[in-house]
């Protein structure tokens, strides 16, 4: 029997993909459950339109996030941090923070959970490299600088 799932389903499927599954699995479990709908005919054509609109929107945020990363491409980000003599950072640098000079320095808002910054903690000045993922994929490396306050 053919269904529609309507949510992700562990070692079955995702959402919005057509699944093959025995009468009973569907019948007593899925259907019921509101996870999956039968794949009749005017199902599968809504499940074809509902895709075609997916793929338009993912292509159109894919669009953005590959424009954004033209301008993240080339800027070095500058980050002041509280330092002793010796070049050591009270404290450490992280994407939050990366996030707000970001926000701060060149108006972009980019979520600091997209920021992936290579080392673990950094607390020393100098310059250091981050990843950013803007879509699943578009990433890019931007350069970032910590000097002394």
């Amino acid at each position: 029997m053919e269904v529609i799932l309507k949510q992700d389903v562990l070692n079955l499927g995702y959402a919005n993909e057509k699944v093959s599954v025995k009468p009973g699995y569907a019948r007593n479990y899925l259907i019921p459950q509101g996870i999956a709908i039968l794949a009749t005919d005017s199902n599968k054509k809504m499940l074809a339109e509902t895709l075609k609109q997916k793929a338009h929107k993912e292509a159109k945020i894919k669009k953005s996030a590959e424009d954004l990363s033209q301008n993240l491409k080339d800027i070095v980000v500058k980050i002041g941090a509280k330092a002793a003599e010796s070049g050591k950072i009270f404290g450490s640098v992280n994407a939050i923070q990366i996030a707000q000079a970001l926000k701060e320095q060149f108006n972009f808002d980019i979520d600091r959970k997209k920021i992936h910054v290579d080392q673990e903690h950094i607390k020393e000045l100098g310059t250091y490299k981050a990843k950013i993922h803007l879509h699943k994929e578009v990433h890019i490396e931007i350069t970032f600088e910590v000097f002394a306050e």
